[in-house]
C-alpha cells in the first residue's frame, strides 16, 4: 500500500550562550569555555589557557583560605601586633579577590550592578570600618561558592564529554590488501576497518565479516550487548565483544552518530529553559534594586535619624552579601545540564532545557501504531481471492503496484511475493493516494491496492466485502484490498483481500502502564489503519483510546484537539512519517534514532532505541528535574528573605551572611547533581 508521508522539519534553533548570562546577573570568574568538539575524541584542544587560569584561580583561592585561617588564629589569640594580622587579611583579600575585579569593573562601566560588584562594595565597606577579618573571610567564602558552581558545571559537562574519550583516535584500515593503523580523521567512507575483540568501534559502519556481541550502551543506553552479524549497523564508541569484526565505514569521523549526539547535547545545554529565562530576568532587576536598597540603608538612618555611620555601613554590607543571588542563578542551569546529561547516558537525546521542562508537564501522549506500539515489521498472514482470481494472481497484481512504495505494508506484500516465488512486472502509471493506497496499470489493466477507506471512496465495498474485512480487522490485522480500478468503461470490483499482521512489541503493555504511573493521564493511539484493527491493538496493550482511519492531516487535527483538552501533549512517531503531527505537539518524540539521522534532526526528543519504556523514564526524570529546580528557587528566595529581615533588624553579621550564601549555593548544587546518579 502506498504511503506518501509529509516530512516537515521541526527543530528548535539554539539560543546560544552560557548558562549564566554574565552581562547582567552572574560573573563566574572561574568559568572557562569547553571548546568546540567535533566528536572525534580530540578532547580539550585550544583550552589550555582556560585550564591554566582555572588552576591558578584554585591555587590562589587555597592560599587565600590558608591566610584567612592564619589571620584568624593571630586575631583570636592576640598573637603578635594587630598590624600583622591586618596585613595577613589584606594579603588574603588580594589573593582571593583578584578574580572579582574584572566583573566588577565591567558592571561599573555598564552601569549594571552584578554579583561581583556587590561583593567588592561589601568588602571595601567592611575594610573601611576596620572589619578586616570579616572582609577577608567574605572574599574567601565567596570564592569557594564560585568554585563550587564551576565544579558543578564542569562535572555535568564532563559527564557528556566523557563520551568523546570512548571513540578511538585510530583505526585499522584495509589498504592495498593489508591492514594498517591510521587516524580516524583519515578514514574515508566505504573503506574497511578491522575491530579486534574488546576494542571500541572507531566509526559508524556496517558489518562485512564476523559475528560478535556489541555493547551499545554509550549510544543507546541498552544494558545488554546486541548480537551483530554481516549486514548489521554498528556505531562509533560502542564496545566490541569477544568476536572480531570487519566493518565498511558509512560515516566520516565528524558525522558519526556519537559525534552528532555530543554536538546536539552541547547545543541543548546552551539553550535557556523557561525557568532559567525567568531567573535571569529576575536577577537583571533584582541586583540593581538590592544595590539601591543597600545605599539607602547606609545613608538614610545616619542622615535623617542620627544613626552611626559605621553601624549602618556594616548593615548595608551584610545586606549586599546576603542579597547575592548565587544560589538562585545557579539553581536552574546546573539542574538542566544534569538532567540532559542523565538522559543522554540512558540513550535519550533531548534538544534543550525547554523540551526537558515541557516533557515534565505532559499530561497526554499520542502514539503512532506502526513501529511504535508494533514492531513495524508486518507480514502477510493470508490471502482471500474473489471473482475468479487465484491467490498467486492477487499477490502478483498487488506486488506489481506495491513495488513502487516504501511503506512497511507494501514491503511486506513484495517480500511475500518473492518468498512464494511469484514473479511480477513493475506497474506503470503508478499513483500514490496518501493514507489510502495506490493505483497503477499492470499489463494494460488498471488496478488499485488500498485500505478499507479506499474501497468506500471508490464505491466497490459491497456488504459481502464489508463482512470479510470486518472478520480480518477484528483479529487486529490490517487489510489490503486488491481490485480493478473504476473508470468510464468499468465500475470496478474487488478481486482479493490480503491480510497483513504486525506483531505488538512485547514491552508495549508494561511501557503503557509505566506511562500512566508516571502521570500521563491519557494515551491515545493514532493510526492510518482501520478503526477495528486500531481498537484491537489498543486493547491488547492497555491504551486509553484509539483513533483509526487517519490521514496525515487527520493526525495533526487529532493532536490539536488533544492540546485543546489537555494543554501539554507529546507525539511519538518515527521522526519522518509523523513529522507534521510531531511538530504540532508540545513535544515531538522519535523512536529508534540510532540508525536514523532524520529522527535525530526532526524530533525534540529522540530515543536512540525502539524502547517505548524510555518515554516513561524521560517523563519521570523531567519531572524530577523540574521539581528540583522549583525547590532550589523557592529555597534560595526564602533564605534570602529570612536573612534580609534579620539584617534590617541588626541580627545578622557578615560571617552569617557569607555562610548563608555559600551554604545555599552548596545545597542547591548538591541537590541538582543528584540527577546524575543512576
Amino acid at each position: 500500500m502506498a504511503h506518501d508521508p509529509a516530512a516537515d522539519s521541526h527543530q528548535e534553533h539554539a539560543d546560544h550562550g552560557h548558562h549564566c548570562d554574565h552581562n547582567h546577573d552572574h560573573d563566574h570568574d572561574h568559568d572557562h569555555e569547553h571548546g568546540d568538539h567535533d566528536g572525534r575524541g580530540h578532547g580539550h584542544e585550544g583550552c589550555n589557557h582556560e585550564h591554566s587560569e582555572s588552576r591558578a584561580g584554585t591555587l590562589s583561592l587555597a592560599v587565600s583560605g590558608l591566610l584567612v585561617g592564619v589571620g584568624l588564629l593571630f586575631h583570636w589569640l592576640n598573637l603578635g601586633p594587630a598590624l600583622l594580622a591586618t596585613g595577613i587579611f589584606v594579603a588574603a583579600i588580594l589573593l582571593g579577590g583578584w578574580m572579582l575585579l574584572p566583573g566588577a569593573w565591567a558592571a561599573v562601566r555598564g552601569l549594571r550592578p552584578n554579583i561581583s560588584s556587590l561583593m567588592v562594595i561589601a568588602v571595601v565597606g567592611a575594610s573601611v570600618i576596620g572589619e578586616w577579618a570579616e572582609a577577608a573571610t567574605v572574599v574567601f567564602l565567596f570564592g569557594v561558592a564560585e568554585w563550587l558552581e564551576g565544579w558543578a558545571d564542569r562535572r555535568a559537562q564532563h559527564a557528556v564529554e566523557a563520551l568523546l574519550e570512548i571513540a578511538p583516535k585510530t583505526a585499522f584500515v584495509k589498504r592495498a590488501g593489508r591492514f594498517s593503523e591510521v587516524s580516524v580523521d583519515d578514514v574515508q567512507v566505504d573503506e574497511t576497518v578491522a575491530v579486534k575483540s574488546a576494542m571500541n568501534i572507531p566509526l559508524d559502519g556496517v558489518v562485512l565479516a564476523g559475528e560478535s556481541a556489541v555493547n551499545q550502551a554509550p549510544i543507546t543506553g541498552e544494558s545488554v550487548p546486541v548480537d551483530k552479524k554481516p549486514g548489521d549497523p554498528v556505531f562509533a564508541g560502542t564496545v566490541n565483544g569477544e568476536g572480531s569484526l570487519e566493518i565498511r565505514v558509512t560515516k566520516a569521523a565528524g558525522d558519526t552518530t556519537l559525534a552528532r549526539i555530543i554536538r546536539l547535547v552541547k547545543e541543548a545545554q546552551e539553550q535557556k529553559a523557561p525557568t532559567q529565562r525567568f531567573v535571569d530576568g529576575f536577577a537583571r532587576y533584582y541586583t540593581p534594586t538590592v544595590t539601591v536598597v543597600a545605599l539607602l540603608i547606609f545613608l538614610v538612618p545616619p542622615l535623617l535619624f542620627h544613626g552611626e555611620w559605621s553601624q549602618w555601613l556594616y548593615r548595608a554590607c551584610v545586606l549586599l552579601i546576603i542579597a547575592c543571588p548565587c544560589a538562585l542563578v545557579i539553581s536552574t542551569p546546573v539542574s538542566i545540564v544534569a538532567g540532559l546529561t542523565a538522559l543522554a547516558r540512558r540513550g535519550v537525546l533531548v534538544k534543550g532545557g525547554a523540551h526537558l521542562e515541557a516533557v515534565a508537564k505532559l499530561r497526554a501522549l499520542a502514539v503512532d501504531k506502526t513501529g511504535t506500539i508494533t514492531e513495524g515489521k508486518p507480514q502477510v498472514l493470508g490471502i482471500e481471492s474473489l471473482n475468479g482470481k487465484t491467490e498467486p494472481e492477487i499477490l502478483r497484481i498487488a506486488a506489481a503496484i506495491d513495488d513502487h512504495s516504501p511503506h512497511p505494508l507494501a514491503a511486506a506484500v513484495v517480500a511475500h511475493a518473492k518468498k512464494q516465488g511469484v514473479t511480477f512486472p513493475r506497474a506503470e502509471n503508478y499513483q500514490a493516494r496518501s493514507g489510502r493506497g495506490a493505483e497503477g496499470v499492470v499489463e494494460g489493466h488498471a488496478y488499485f491496492v488500498g485500505n478499507h477507506r479506499f474501497t468506500h471512496e471508490l464505491g466497490v465495498c459491497s456488504p459481502e466485502i464489508e463482512r470479510r474485512l470486518a472478520v480480518i480487522e477484528s483479529r487486529g490485522q490490517s487489510v489490503i484490498v486488491v481490485g480493478h480500478r473504476p473508470h468510464d468503461d468499468c465500475r470496478g470490483e474487488v478481486l482479493g483481500i490480503i491480510a497483513v499482521g504486525d506483531t505488538v512489541r512485547p514491552a508495549a503493555p508494561a511501557a503503557i502502564r509505566a506511562l500512566h504511573a508516571a502521570g500521563i493521564t491519557t494515551v491515545v493511539m493514532l493510526s492510518g489503519d482501520n478503526q477495528r484493527t486500531a481498537d484491537s491493538i489498543a486493547q491488547q496493550v492497555g491504551i486509553d483510546e484509539a483513533r483509526g482511519d487517519l490521514l496525515p492531516e487527520d493526525k495533526v487535527a487529532a493532536v490539536k484537539a488533544l492540546r485543546a483538552t489537555h494543554g501539554s501533549v507529546g507525539m511519538v512517531g518515527d521522526g519522518v512519517n509523523d513529522a507534521p503531527a510531531m511538530a504540532t505537539a508540545t513535544v515531538g518524540i522519535a523512536m529508534g534514532g540510532a540508525g536514523t539521522d532524520a529522527a535525530i534532526e526532526t524530533a525534540d526528543i529522540t530515543l536512540m532505541t525502539d524502547d517505548l519504556g524510555k518515554i516513561a523514564e524521560t517523563v519521570r526524570l523531567g519531572r524530577r528535574t523540574l521539581g528540583i529546580i522549583r525547590f532550589n528557587i523557592i529555597f534560595a528566595l526564602a533564605l534570602k528573605a529570612l536573612f534580609l529581615g534579620l539584617t534590617l533588624f541588626g541580627h545578622a553579621s557578615l560571617w552569617l551572611a557569607i555562610m548563608a550564601d555559600t551554604g545555599a549555593t552548596l545545597l542547591v548544587v548538591a541537590n541538582a547533581l543528584r540527577l546524575l546518579r543512576r
